[in-house]
């Protein structure tokens, strides 16, 4: 399944993955804040969360990186950083907004990564799983830089949500839904599943051994 990418399509997908990258920054400077971390801790966190999943998504499918390609993605991230680093010294910001903006950046992205692989003409599975690891990979970096087991591996329904949400955008266009009203649809499902999950507790069954 190949999405042929027309400028209004194009336009879509810019101004959903700034949103994305802005989003996930957040959520990495809040991360770095628990730790305390200085100025420049806080910066880095914040562009590997926002920065990662995307990166990695564009070598695994050898194109751009897209925000070596257009810097403005970079300045977004950045510009999120430093705005949550000044605004949590003059505010209180509630412990819970980190899960909030890491939501947020699990939906946009996840999207984002699912139409850029289609556009590219990954197969559809590859695309919805392309999907995932760019809405997971930047919490992942965050996680491990701030020296925390990844949030994906033990949270409730985290990419389990990203991976249906992907596949159901997949579906949404293969029955020519238009794809504008396709990510809207998908990445509140996805935003709004992984908060229910995280109120109500619901994860997946974990390993263990029979005793």
């Amino acid at each position: 399944m190949i999405v042929n990418p027309t400028p209004a399509l194009l336009i879509n997908l810019y101004w959903i993955t700034l949103i994305a990258v802005i989003v996930s920054s957040a959520s990495g400077v809040l991360k770095a804040g628990f730790k305390q971390f200085d100025l420049f801790g806080v910066i880095i966190i914040a562009i590997a969360t926002g920065l990662g999943g995307g990166s990695l998504r564009d070598m695994l499918l050898d194109r751009d990186v897209f925000w070596i390609r257009d810097q403005v993605f970079f300045i977004a991230s950045l510009t999120s950083a430093l705005v949550i680093f000044i605004s949590a010294r003059l505010m209180a910001i509630p412990p819970r907004f980190f899960l909030v903006a890491d939501a947020a950046g699990l939906a946009t992205f996840s999207i984002a990564g699912t139409l850029v692989s289609l556009m590219v003409g990954a197969p559809w599975l590859v695309a919805s799983f392309m999907g995932v690891m760019t809405g997971t990979m930047g919490g992942i970096f965050r996680d491990v830089l701030s020296n925390e087991p990844p949030v994906v591996f033990q949270s409730p329904l985290y990419a389990t949500v990203s991976w249906a949400g992907s596949l159901m955008f997949i579906g949404l266009l293969y029955l020519q839904v238009d794809a504008t009203h396709a990510a809207i649809f998908t990445g509140l499902s996805i935003f709004i599943s992984r908060l229910l999950a995280l109120r109500y507790k619901i994860s997946l069954p974990r390993f263990r051994f029979r005793s």
